[in-house]
C-alpha cells in the first residue's frame, strides 16, 4: 500500500459511514440518474466527487464513486451511512439489473492528508505516486480512491477483505484534531456537518467541485439548475476564525449587534489559543465588513473568510 500515498503528509483510521458496491448491467445508468456529478463521462478507473439530493434539491451526503467497469462502480461516504445510502438507493430500483452490497460495516478506511511540497518529495520524484488526482482501483484487499480539483491533497484507502493484513501506512498517524485543522486550512466543507439536510449544495460552495451541470436529469436536478439559472442563495458558508476556547457543540447562533446573522458550524482548536471552523450566514441580515459575536451585544471576536 505504501507506493500510493508515499507523498501524503499524515493519515488517520476511522470506520467509514459508507463502502457500497453497484453492479449490474444497468448499474452506471441508474447511479448516473441518483448522483450529481457525471459517471458516464468518468473513465473506468476514474473517481467522481458528487452529491445525494433530496427529490427539492438540498444534501442528503456527499461521495467518492470508483467506477471499476459501466457495470460495477464502489461508493464511499464519510458522513452517509450505508445503510442509508442503500435505502436511498434502493427507493428508487424498479426493474433495473442493479444489486447492492453494503460491505460499510466490515470496512476500515486510512485517509491520507497534504501533499508533500518539501525536500523529502524531491527525494522521491524517481517513485511517483501511483493514485494520481482523480483516479483509483481496487487493489488486494480493498482499493484506493483520490480525490481531484480542491480535494487532489486528500485519499482513501478501504480494506474490506479480512483475509489480508491492513499494512502499516507511511508517514505520521494523525489525531482528529489534525486532520480537522487541514480540512479547515482547505476549506473543505463537511457533509452533513456544514452542508446537510437543511441545505442546497450552492450555499455550502459544493457546486464548484460536486456538480455537473451539463449531465442531464438526476434527483435534484430541477433545483439546482434554478439555483443556477438565478444565482441567488438565502445563506452562504464561510470560513471563520476566533480566539479563545472552541466554542461547545455546531449550530450555536452568531450575531452583529442584536441581529442574528447565521450559525456556527463545525470547529477546531487551531493550536494557537484560538479555533477556526466554518459558518452559515443570511445573505440578507450579514454585513461582510464587520466581526461576529457568539452573543448579543459583545464584543465581535469572529473573523470572517472570504
Amino acid at each position: 500500500m505504501a507506493k500510493y500515498f508515499r507523498n501524503f503528509l499524515g493519515w488517520s483510521r476511522f470506520q467509514p459511514a459508507a463502502w457500497v458496491r453497484v453492479t449490474g448491467e444497468d448499474a452506471l445508468v441508474f447511479l448516473q440518474g441518483q448522483f450529481t456529478q457525471n459517471l458516464v463521462k468518468t473513465p473506468d478507473g476514474g473517481v467522481a466527487y458528487g452529491l445525494w439530493l433530496t427529490p427539492k434539491g438540498r444534501v442528503m451526503g456527499d461521495s467518492l464513486i470508483l467506477r471499476v467497469s459501466a457495470q460495477e462502480l464502489w461508493i464511499y461516504s464519510e458522513g452517509f451511512s450505508g445503510p442509508a445510502l442503500c435505502a436511498r438507493l434502493e427507493a428508487y430500483l424498479v426493474a433495473d439489473d442493479v444489486a447492492l452490497e453494503d460491505r460499510s460495516a466490515g470496512a476500515t478506511a486510512l485517509a491520507f492528508y497534504g501533499v508533500r511540497t518539501d525536500g523529502e518529495q524531491a527525494e522521491r520524484a524517481t517513485e511517483p505516486d501511483d493514485c494520481e488526482p482523480g483516479r483509483g482501483r481496487r487493489i488486494e484487499g480493498g482499493a484506493v480512491l483520490r480525490g481531484s480539483g480542491r480535494r487532489a491533497g486528500w485519499g482513501v484507502w478501504l480494506h474490506d477483505d479480512p483475509g489480508v493484513p491492513v499494512a502499516e501506512p507511511p508517514g505520521p498517524a494523525w489525531t482528529k484534531t489534525q486532520a480537522e485543522r487541514w480540512r479547515s486550512a482547505q476549506g473543505l466543507a463537511r457533509v452533513p456537518e456544514d452542508v446537510g439536510p437543511g441545505e442546497f449544495a450552492d450555499e455550502g460552495g459544493l457546486e464548484h467541485d460536486a456538480i455537473s451541470y451539463t449531465k442531464g436529469c438526476y434527483l435534484g436536478q430541477e433545483t439546482v439548475a434554478r439555483l443556477k439559472a438565478f444565482a441567488q442563495v438565502r445563506r452562504v458558508l464561510r470560513p471563520v476564525a476566533g480566539k479563545g476556547p472552541v466554542p461547545v457543540g455546531p449550530g450555536l447562533p452568531l450575531f452583529q449587534g442584536a441581529k442574528r446573522v447565521g450559525e456556527l458550524r463545525t470547529t477546531v482548536d487551531d493550536g494557537q489559543g484560538g479555533y477556526v471552523g466554518f459558518a452559515l450566514l443570511t445573505v440578507a441580515a450579514w454585513d461582510p465588513a464587520a466581526r461576529l459575536s457568539l452573543a448579543e451585544n459583545t464584543p465581535a471576536e469572529l473573523v470572517v473568510s472570504s
